[in-house]
């Protein structure tokens, strides 16, 4: 009996010594100053991080929305942007809407939009839930934290002083532009928040360009498990996909990414996300020129690097997904389907498809 008890206690202490905690519980309430509501990427519990280009700031915003289930959400939304706009009272044409964030936790959209154009734009977040309605997130009621980035760009370079993050293991990585010599850089960041540090500097070797390029900044990114090390895949313009492991994005350090597919030039890539299909490893990557691309991993750990100048394509093997046009934004909805912003002909939709 005696045993019995105290094995109780032993696994009972266990238990609570290994749960996770809320990461909703770091954020406190007060006066939040979001100038501009950018890229976006959920962490569990319903945190949200936004970033602001304008201050060069990531905010943990917690959005309340932690109960759902993403496999049961579909969304057909026509007119969007109109839709939102008659709930902002605007005209359509003032409404930009930056990016999409599926939320795991409930399968909710997020959107980040700017309200009018230039200096005066006001930053908006968008609930869309499985109903299709969508609502405005108050965010002058929601708990948040607040991380300034150092160094950040400035002038004709603020706007991608962020330009994509993402939330793995307890730290926020966020890329995009600094003030720097070597530009570009890949931060990372510890939640809950401390010191922002200065972040790597990171190079890579551009193919279709046949150099080395410091100031190109990371376009959309997606961190994936190589050969068991947390790594970034990183899209550019023109468009190399490279690898960094996150290890080595130390503070104040220069990391030399490893380029392992040229997906073709006079593009920029908008978004990409990961996801496994018939037991086998892809991405799918959206973009300006080239449509929607499914990549594929396989033999991503030992491909050789590219050092030398390519014309057109090298690397990872890729096809054109023909059946999505003109999609502007995408993130993972569950296994087997993901939500995709389309834009064409001056109108909007937010629509759930098939992972190809």
């Amino acid at each position: 009996m005696r045993f019995t008890s105290a094995l109780c206690v032993i696994l009972a202490l266990f238990v609570v010594s290994t749960a996770r905690a809320d990461l909703t519980e770091s954020l406190k309430a007060g006066t939040i100053d979001i100038k501009h509501a950018g890229p976006l990427a959920f962490a569990p519990d319903g945190v949200l991080f936004i970033g602001d280009t304008q201050q060069g700031a990531i905010y943990a915003v917690d959005t309340g929305d932690a109960k759902g289930d993403s496999a049961k959400v579909k969304f057909d939304i026509k007119g969007l942007d109109q839709q939102l706009a008659a709930m902002l009272g605007t005209a359509a044409a003032e409404i930009i809407i930056n990016d999409i964030a599926v939320n795991p936790a409930s399968g909710n959209v997020y959107l980040s939009i700017a309200r009018g154009k230039g200096a005066g734009a006001a930053p908006v977040l968008i609930r869309v839930d499985a109903s299709g309605k969508p609502s405005e997130v108050k965010l002058s009621a929601a708990k948040f934290a607040k991380a300034t980035l150092n160094n950040i760009a400035a002038g004709n370079q603020r706007n991608p002083s962020i330009t994509d993050l993402a939330y793995t293991d307890g730290k926020v990585i966020v890329a995009g532009m600094s003030n720097e010599e070597f530009a570009s850089k890949l931060r990372v960041l510890e939640f809950p928040f401390k010191d922002a540090g200065r972040g790597a500097s990171v190079e890579i070797f551009h193919g279709n360009h046949g150099a080395v390029e410091t100031r190109s900044p990371v376009r959309t990114f997606v961190t994936l498990e190589i050969a068991g090390t947390t790594t970034v895949l990183a899209a550019y313009t023109c468009t190399p996909l490279v690898t960094f492991p996150v290890a080595d994005l130390k503070n104040g350090e220069k990391v030399t990414g490893k380029t392992i597919a040229e997906l073709g030039a006079g593009n920029t890539p908008l978004d990409i996300i990961a996801y496994k299909k018939d037991g086998k490893d892809y991405l799918l990557v959206t973009n300006t020129k080239h449509g929607v691309l499914k990549v594929s991993t396989e033999g991503i750990a030992t491909a050789a690097p590219i050092t030398k100048r390519v014309g057109g394509t090298a690397g990872l093997k890729f096809e054109n997904i023909k059946d999505l046009a003109n999609v502007k934004q995408l993130d993972k909805l569950s296994d087997d389907t993901a939500v995709v912003l389309v834009t064409a002909d001056g109108s909007s939709e937010l629509v759930t498809v098939a992972l190809p």
